[in-house]
């Protein structure tokens, strides 16, 4: 089922969740159950995608109420102040960014920025986030690769990649609020 679905998997689920999805990608494919570049070129598209598809929606929207409420956060907010000053170089890292990632295709939209020069942008960040991501998930894979040969039931195996995804969706929210309590 991995090896049919795997790569339509990530492509979709780089799109809605990002990081954990390209993360658990390097993981599947470090053991050997997806190919390591369809894991990177799948992660790479499904962001690539999704973030093309916030934009476009946003310049065709753009007084819609949902863009409206989209536009209040102070997420947005921020993301629009340093994309003021450093256009280009924010369009490139933005996806690096916790949290800025969901409002700033939005956010890129209500700027001076030219379409196609947001569609060359996305790509390259999105090439070059996914084979970080990825690798960033082969890695860990490796180093929990001895522990995983020690499985023998498929069940286990389900379960654990279960956790591992689980940990890479929570951890940013932990941090979150780890660094929300340290402010107060």
């Amino acid at each position: 089922m991995i090896a049919r679905f795997g790569l339509a998997a990530i492509l979709v689920g780089a799109g809605i969740e990002g990081e954990a999805v390209a993360i658990t990608g390097g993981v599947l494919a470090q053991n050997g159950f997806l190919p390591v570049w369809g894991v990177v070129v799948s992660a790479a598209v499904g962001a690539c995608l999704a973030d093309q598809l916030w934009f476009w929606l946003a310049r065709h929207y753009e007084h819609e109420k949902w863009i409206k409420r989209v536009e209040n956060r102070p997420a947005f907010q921020r993301a629009l102040r340093i994309l003021e000053h450093h256009l280009i170089l924010f369009t490139l890292g933005f996806r690096f960014v916790y949290g800025m990632r969901s409002v700033t295709p939005i956010a890129i939209s209500a700027s001076r920025i030219r379409s196609h020069t947001f569609v060359m942008l996305n790509a390259i960040s999105a090439a070059v986030w996914g084979l970080v991501m990825v690798w960033l998930g082969f890695l860990f894979g490796r180093a929990i690769n001895p522990w995983l040969q020690e499985l023998k039931s498929a069940t286990l195996l389900v379960l654990g990649g279960g956790a591992v995804v689980l940990l890479a969706a929570l951890t940013p929210r932990l941090i979150r609020r780890w660094r929300h309590g340290k402010a107060r």
